[in-house]
């Protein structure tokens, strides 16, 4: 099955020697000093980082830090207002609204297992009828993530923002391959209201399989086994829940490449440590291809 948030269609040559690694450096194509491209995980718990080898190494050695997003833009009132607005349902519509009475019963039994109260609950109704499908999907995974990892997700101690909160304790600068209002673009407004709708009704329907999905990617990311992460998301149902071309290149692809727009450009200015989601890793259009294709040396580090 894949998960329409973080799928790409992989090749088998491109994810050889990847295995059981996060951790890259890039160098060559004029560089004077080496960079690192390092794969998250955004709900893993931070205390994981210690143990990639070489990083403490790279962290040091790196001038600055570039992560998907300045993650400190997020605690400014009108990029918060802006994420808060995104989330909203247009003017006029409701959640329930856009539900069919089969689909609010699911919906109501997977709400009921996950957090113990659903739609008859007013404060669950309010809040939540509110919302567009694509902000609950977000907010679902978080809460199976919590579920199944309970002492791993601290809000205060992301694992995306680790990186640049030790850029600025060690008085390094601090960068952003996008902006957040390209982000919220992407992962808010790049599906119509009934794709999201839809994306939702496939998380209700099949809560087992996403739920063991979860499980086993996070388990895969622990372990830093980047083939066996690429073999989950490969998994597909073979219907509409599975994602489309276009779908994997607006999240994936395109994201890839206006980010090597920017990069080599970073490089070359300083020694630069990128933390990103490591499904942008791998695959003939993942960042790992994308710089050698670039004329870059990237060897994983031990």
């Amino acid at each position: 099955m894949k998960r329409n948030f973080v799928i790409l269609i992989f090749s088998l040559v491109a994810v050889l020697g990847t295995q059981a690694q996060l951790l890259y450096k890039v160098s060559g194509n004029g560089l004077q000093k080496p960079s690192y491209l390092i794969g998250t995980h955004h709900l893993a718990k931070s205390s994981h980082i210690h143990q990639i080898s070489g990083l403490k190494e790279a962290l040091e050695a790196c001038e600055q830090i570039y992560g998907e997003i300045v993650m400190e833009e997020m605690t400014n009132p009108e990029n918060l207002q802006m994420v808060q607005e995104a989330m909203m349902m247009p003017q006029g519509k409701t959640l329930r609204s856009l539900l069919s009475p089969l689909e609010l019963v699911q919906l109501n039994a997977f709400l009921k297992n996950l957090m113990g109260v659903d739609f008859t609950h007013p404060a669950v109704a309010q809040q939540f009828d509110a919302l567009t499908p694509q902000a609950l999907v977000t907010q679902f995974q978080v809460l199976i993530f919590m579920k199944n990892h309970p002492e791993d997700f601290d809000p205060n101690n992301q694992y995306d923002t680790y990186f640049q909160t030790y850029a600025k304790q060690n008085g390094k600068p601090v960068g952003g391959l996008e902006t957040l209002e390209e982000q919220i673009n992407i992962l808010y407004k790049g599906y119509s209201l009934e794709r999201q709708k839809e994306l939702l009704v496939c998380l209700v329907q099949h809560a087992d399989f996403m739920d063991n999905m979860l499980i086993e990617l996070t388990r895969a990311f622990y372990s830093q086994d980047i083939g066996k992460m690429q073999a989950i998301f490969e998994e597909k149902i073979g219907n509409s829940c599975d994602s489309t071309p276009a779908e994997d290149a607006l999240l994936i692809y395109n994201r890839n490449a206006n980010w090597m727009k920017k990069v080599p450009h970073v490089m070359a200015e300083k020694s630069t440590l990128f933390a990103v989601g490591t499904a942008h890793l791998w695959g003939e259009k993942g960042m790992l291809q994308l710089l050698r294709n670039a004329g870059y040396q990237v060897e994983a580090v031990k």
